[in-house]
């Protein structure tokens, strides 16, 4: 497939949801493309400006509690992200990101925010202990993900919505399915940070496959490497817990 244009990636409010460094995740997705030959350009959208239109995907990632509020209240009133989807864009969101994208979040002094609505999932404020350090999740063909979870947050997804992954080690959706993340069509949610995509290759090509379909395969010694290094790393802190 020739691309003449750069296919574009939005960094959807880098100022608002770059907390953990999700930015990563869109120059992962770029790189992997021009390492194919598919030209491709990473745009930053930061909050107050108008979220670039025709993008083939956008990132959201991670953000403290009164950054995603304003993130979403701007998301929503904007109404941009739900009309990219349906014509095509794919949406790849994280931690506070993937709250976003959901119907509603809590806020820390016990109140509920609306969200996007892209996904059908819920995130209420969890009274026990804060899900911190590293997990290892699984989804068939993929194999085995790897990341780094923060959150207060417990995510319940409406039946028309898949699990991204099902959690080995650590808490993830901290549901009794063990689920982690979600997926409905292109919109993508997960709680791993990393960034999640330098982490996990496969995970950075499927995502591209969700726009582009099947592409041809990477030599990735050295991303390989750093997977199953991370990977060994959780089967420790799993351990530990």
């Amino acid at each position: 497939m020739a691309h003449s244009e750069p296919l574009r990636i939005v960094d959807v409010y880098p100022d608002l949801l770059g907390t953990y460094g999700d930015g990563g995740n869109a120059k992962i997705l770029a790189a992997r493309l021009r390492w194919r030959g598919i030209p491709a350009l990473v745009v930053p959208a930061p909050s107050g400006e108008a979220l670039p239109r025709g993008a083939a995907f956008y990132c959201l990632g991670g953000g403290e509690d009164g950054p995603q509020v304003a993130a979403a209240a701007a998301l929503r009133a904007e109404g941009v992200l739900a009309a990219e989807v349906e014509a095509g864009a794919v949406v790849f969101a994280v931690c506070a990101g993937f709250q976003i994208v959901g119907t509603s979040f809590p806020t820390s002094d016990g109140g509920e925010v609306p969200g996007v609505g892209l996904l059908a999932v819920r995130t209420h404020r969890h009274a026990g202990r804060r899900a911190v350090g590293e997990v290892v999740a699984v989804r068939e063909g993929l194999g085995r993900l790897t990341g780094f979870e923060n959150h207060a947050g417990r995510t319940d997804l409406e039946p028309d919505v898949a699990p991204l992954a099902t959690v080995e080690v650590g808490i993830g959706n901290g549901d009794a399915a063990r689920s982690e993340g979600a997926v409905a069509g292109r919109v993508v949610g997960t709680y791993l940070h990393g960034p999640v995509l330098a982490r996990n290759p496969e995970l950075a090509d499927w995502l591209l496959g969700l726009r582009l379909g099947a592409l041809a395969p990477l030599q990735d010694a050295e991303l390989s490497a750093l997977h199953e290094e991370r990977l060994a790393a959780a089967g420790r802190a799993g351990r530990l817990r």
